[in-house]
């Protein structure tokens, strides 16, 4: 079994921060894979899928997201997981907005939500790591992630999502690479060429037509006997 955690903070004052795309993540394999709906549990909201014969459970903890911990640990020791079980969503301000990475373990990197789960799990859990863009100066890192997408972002933010979703269930069986693939499929997909193909310069010329005969039959015929 696996547990999938989507960091965010309740309510709709939040719903559409850059700090809550680990949630729009959840929602997005939720309603792609017909997961059950969501209910409280674990102090946050879980919803349960299945892909394949693997059980996956989904975790969006509402303890606000300096006490995501408590929550991810809550819920590890009910399902007697290892940490290692535990895939992380998260907004990743080192990335691109548009761009992820999977990452097995590590520091928290200043992330509140990570520094709560080390503290109640230890670091040893894997993470997508989410890139929304830096503000461009850490004093005005806070009031970044708490607002709200841009609509010039829309585009790019379905694209990553839906790829994200496509790639759910090889991240449920452990293989990071097909779902990164799945996830340039929907970012970057592949385009047909327009360009023409190039002339063979090495083929020789067609020989030029011969010149149209405009003599009569009588003057073919004469000079036939010059």
């Amino acid at each position: 079994m696996k547990l999938f955690v989507g960091l965010g903070n309740p309510g709709p004052k939040y719903a559409g921060n850059r700090h809550n795309i680990g949630f729009m993540a959840l929602d997005r394999i939720a309603e792609d894979h017909g997961f059950a709906p969501w209910r409280k549990k674990f102090q946050g909201q879980v919803s349960e899928g299945k892909f394949g014969s693997q059980k996956v459970v989904l975790l969006k903890p509402e303890t606000f997201m300096n006490l995501s911990g408590q929550s991810v640990g809550e819920a590890m020791r009910f399902y007697k997981l290892d940490s290692t079980d535990i895939t992380v969503f998260h907004d990743e301000l080192d990335l691109a907005p548009g761009k992820c990475r999977a990452k097995a373990g590590g520091g928290h990197a200043g992330h509140n939500g990570l520094r709560s789960i080390h503290q109640h799990i230890g670091p040893h859990y894997d993470r997508i790591r989410i890139g929304i863009g830096h503000p461009g100066h850490k004093d005005a890192v806070a009031g970044y992630v708490l607002r709200d997408f841009a609509k010039a972002d829309q585009e790019w933010l379905d694209d990553l999502l839906r790829g994200m979703s496509d790639g759910a269930p090889s991240l449920a069986a452990g293989d990071s690479g097909k779902f990164m693939n799945a996830v340039a499929l929907r970012v970057n997909p592949p385009r047909s060429s327009t360009s023409k193909p190039k002339a063979n310069t090495s083929a020789k010329p067609a020989p030029a037509p011969e010149p149209e005969d405009k003599r009569s039959p009588l003057e073919k015929l004469m000079d036939k006997f010059k």
